[in-house]
């Protein structure tokens, strides 16, 4: 090909690829493929979180503290891993949740359900609407798995959603899954050492 002809190619190419790119400009945005829902990061609340989101079908959405005020943050023990209680929570039959689980060994944190909406934790409708549920890997009876680690980490998370509603840091607002109203419950029992994390949360 002479010199003319592969300018006179190229000139066209070039225009082709204008006239492409006008063409994919004008289409609406709202036609344009779109990264999937499942795909798309979440936000989450605590910034040492990570999304593990449970099933829709195991909490309620909300707008919390507009729909509900937020005046308690409430300690639960799994009595399962911390594996298994993230399979429980996206297990649409469980009708279960929290909005977070703090994993034994390293403090690890997911967070399920979002701050403003419901998590299924406590068992009693009212105190749900008010709460932050958050589950501790473990057993109420095997205190070794309430590590430094779990301890610290759940600490500080509690420590800033009481700073995010302004709750209390005190026992009459951090409480125990036991002490919800018309719980069987008995977490998290008598190994859990209220006098080290109330002062993790007030100072740690």
């Amino acid at each position: 090909m002479d010199q003319d002809a592969s300018e006179q190619a190229e000139h066209h190419l070039s225009r082709r690829r204008l006239l492409k790119g006008a063409a994919l400009a004008a289409v609406p945005y709202a036609l344009l493929p779109s990264v999937p829902a499942a795909a798309r990061p979440r936000i989450v609340d605590h910034p040492f979180a990570v999304w593990m989101s449970a099933d829709p079908a195991n909490f309620t959405a909300s707008a919390r503290p507009l729909s509900h005020p937020v005046d308690r943050v409430v300690i639960h023990v799994t009595q399962a891993t911390y594996t298994n209680t993230l399979g429980i929570f996206t297990n649409p039959r469980k009708k279960v949740s929290a909005h977070y689980v703090v994993r034994s060994v390293d403090g690890h944190i997911a967070q399920c359900v979002r701050e403003h909406d419901i998590a299924w934790h406590a068992g009693n409708w009212d105190y749900n609407t008010r709460s932050i549920g958050i589950e501790h890997e473990g057993w109420v009876d095997r205190p070794g798995y309430f590590t430094d680690s779990l301890y610290e980490g759940s600490a500080r998370l509690t420590a800033a959603i009481c700073a995010r509603f302004g709750i209390p840091k005190d026992r009459a607002h951090i409480i125990g899954h036991y002490e919800v109203p018309g719980t069987d419950h008995t977490d998290p029992g008598p190994d859990w050492d209220w006098a080290r994390y109330m002062q993790l949360v007030n100072f740690g």
